[in-house]
């Protein structure tokens, strides 16, 4: 019997099946997470009418949304939905200050979803398009030739272990969170970043607090033994502090990045202002199948809902991953990455990226260029 494909053998193995209708679902969320996934809908609308396919779905309350209507951040219908489809597309989940909505954390919802779909491996990639290279605050000469992909590992560590609660300590309140990693949560993750780093530069960098804690110090034996496996690829330990550091002045030093669930969170929005925006740094979520969560790394921006100004390219750049990773359309991927680039290259810009206000153009017509690009020749400003 035919082993199941890996991650890297998936889109070959779905384009020979020649799946043309596939069904996703939309999860819009809070504040700009409709306008930004009105966008990607629109943008797999015009890769359906160049490719042949369609692509058919529901869309799904999560977050705050799901909270005003339902009494909880994810309903048991919104996951069994999401289960059922292909693959997920979601909007942000929150509110102003990462409030409370009747008791309930929206942002929980989207943990939930990574737990209910398997979800452990985060993909972050980050690109520094030529044309934008003058729109970050680090210096162009630091930035030419970036190309970098971030593992964050997903469903383990302090997000997820117990205990998590308030007790009593020495007669006084304390909190406790637990960070805590099982040997097989370190390896398939490891294992997953030394794959990719082999069709890449062949060189993984793994990021721990290797001088502190002893989680780091597990992380990094592990790391070491999965690499034994892979002589033609490098590996490099670097404490979380000084990637930091190094991200800035040297970000063309790391090829694919490693690491754990909390260092992944914060490193990746560093990374997101070298791109320029935190509005153009797609993600995707995967686990050991091909279904996948696709979704911006921004917040729901609340102060800018309904107001047009969202930067909806982090989004559409999460639906050219989910061609690629989850749908095995490689061409179609690679059609909507094309289009993105020659709006910016040709001036287009949201506010976030416009070097002033009056240059810029909105989220619906900065969708109109991409998906105009997709379906003839690019649109000039």
């Amino acid at each position: 019997m035919k082993a199941f494909p890996t991650l890297l053998d998936l889109p070959i193995y779905l384009r020979s099946i020649q799946l043309t209708d596939f069904k996703i679902i939309y999860a819009p969320g809070d504040g700009i997470g409709p306008e930004v996934i009105e966008q990607s809908s629109r943008i797999l609308a015009a890769i359906g009418d160049r490719f042949g396919h369609r692509f058919s779905g529901d869309y799904v309350p999560v977050g705050a949304d799901s909270i005003e209507q339902f009494g909880t951040e994810l309903t048991s219908d919104t996951i069994d939905k999401c289960l059922a489809s292909d693959s997920v597309l979601l909007g942000a989940c929150g509110i102003a200050g990462g409030a409370a909505v009747k008791g309930r954390h929206p942002e929980l919802a989207v943990l939930g979803l990574r737990r209910e779909m398997q979800l452990w491996t985060n993909l972050r990639p980050m690109k520094v398009y030529d044309s934008l290279l003058d729109a970050s605050p680090v210096k162009r000469d630091r930035l030419e030739d970036v190309d970098m992909l971030v593992l964050r590992e997903l469903t383990g560590g302090i997000y997820f272990a117990q205990p998590k609660e308030r007790r009593i300590v020495d007669g006084e309140r304390a909190a406790v969170d637990t960070l805590l990693y099982k040997e097989s949560e370190v390896r398939r993750i490891v294992r997953r970043a030394f794959e990719l780093a082999g069709d890449r530069r062949k060189h993984v960098t793994s990021v721990d607090k290797n001088n502190v804690l002893e989680s780091s110090r597990f992380w990094r034996e592990i790391a070491e033994d999965v690499a034994s496996d892979f002589p033609d690829v490098q590996l490099e330990h670097v404490l979380v502090d000084a990637f930091a550091m190094r991200l800035v002045l040297s970000p063309r030093d790391f090829d694919v990045v490693v690491t754990k669930n909390m260092f992944g969170d914060i490193i990746t929005d560093e990374m997101a202002v070298l791109s320029a925006s935190l509005g153009m740094m797609p993600s995707a979520s995967l686990g050991n199948g091909n279904k996948g969560l696709y979704e911006p790394i921004h917040g729901a921006a609340p102060d800018i809902a309904g107001t047009n100004q969202a930067n909806p390219i982090g989004t559409i750049l999460s639906a050219a991953m989910m061609l690629r990773l989850s749908l095995g359309l490689e061409d179609e991927a690679k059609a909507v990455e094309s289009a993105v680039e020659s709006a910016l290259a040709h001036g287009f810009r949201t506010p976030d990226i416009a070097e002033t206000k009056n240059s810029a153009v909105g989220t619906t017509e900065m969708g109109d260029v991409i998906a105009q690009n997709i379906i003839s020749p690019p649109v000039t400003k």
